[in-house]
């Protein structure tokens, strides 16, 4: 079981990940509905399993928020859609902050991360962990529907939607491609929790988002930026 008292670090420097309109980050765990009702809801609605789909599963994926509370084996996440997140942390996890190696003890609570891993649905076992990532893009990021319960999504579509593209079509991709990916479309549509990343037919991602009412689909170019998204 890893602890908090050892430090562990990634070797070389971090890759940076271009946004379409804006730089990569996230926004305030009290923004939206952050609220305790709110809170309240979103477990409701991972516990009636809302968040399920015919494809869910352990699969690569990730989430932003705020650290709300650390132990021996991980820590906690507050999304800004108010969706608690626990992070699993290994002996493999890595650490990165300002673009620099970092260690577990980095991980305080408070701090704003963005977690990459496998997602279960609300828990992710860490692959890596980068603390105080840039900022959102903010333009982007308020146009996202946090979930409460009783509240309707949104039927809209922003940007760019592969023509062919239909739900539950595409393959799933893991590692560096759905790590990338993965950040890209948090960077736009903070608040929720990726739970899988596919490739589709003209190599753009679809990258799956649950935990918010809008979007659930995230679209990413191949060169990473994200080119539209809709419910």
């Amino acid at each position: 079981m890893p602890s908090r008292k050892h430090t562990r670090f990634i070797i070389g420097g971090v890759a940076a990940v271009a946004i379409a309109g804006g730089s990569f980050g996230i926004v305030s765990a009290t923004s939206g509905s952050g609220s305790s009702t709110a809170s309240s809801d979103v477990a409701a609605y991972f516990a009636s399993g809302s968040s399920s789909n015919a494809r869910s599963g352990p699969e690569p994926g990730g989430t932003t928020g705020t650290v709300t509370s650390t132990s021996k084996s991980g820590f906690t996440v507050t999304t800004a859609g108010s969706v608690k997140v626990t992070v699993k942390e290994t002996a493999s996890t890595t650490y990165e902050k300002r673009s620099r190696a970092a260690s577990a003890r980095a991980v305080t609570k408070g701090q704003p991360v963005l977690v990459l891993g496998t997602t279960d649905n609300t828990t992710i076992t860490a692959t890596r962990v980068i603390l105080q990532p840039p900022a959102s893009n903010s333009s982007t990021a308020s146009q996202v529907i946090f979930y409460q319960k009783g509240a309707s999504g949104s039927t809209k579509k922003a940007g760019q939607i592969p023509a062919d593209y239909t739900q539950g079509q595409g393959t799933i991709v893991t590692g560096t491609v759905a790590d990338k990916a993965t950040e890209a479309a948090l960077a736009a549509y903070p608040g929720g929790v990726v739970d899988r990343v596919v490739e589709l037919s003209n190599g753009d991602y679809e990258v799956h988002n649950i935990g918010v009412n809008w979007p659930h689909h995230v679209f990413v170019n191949q060169d990473f930026k994200v080119i539209g998204a809709d419910d």
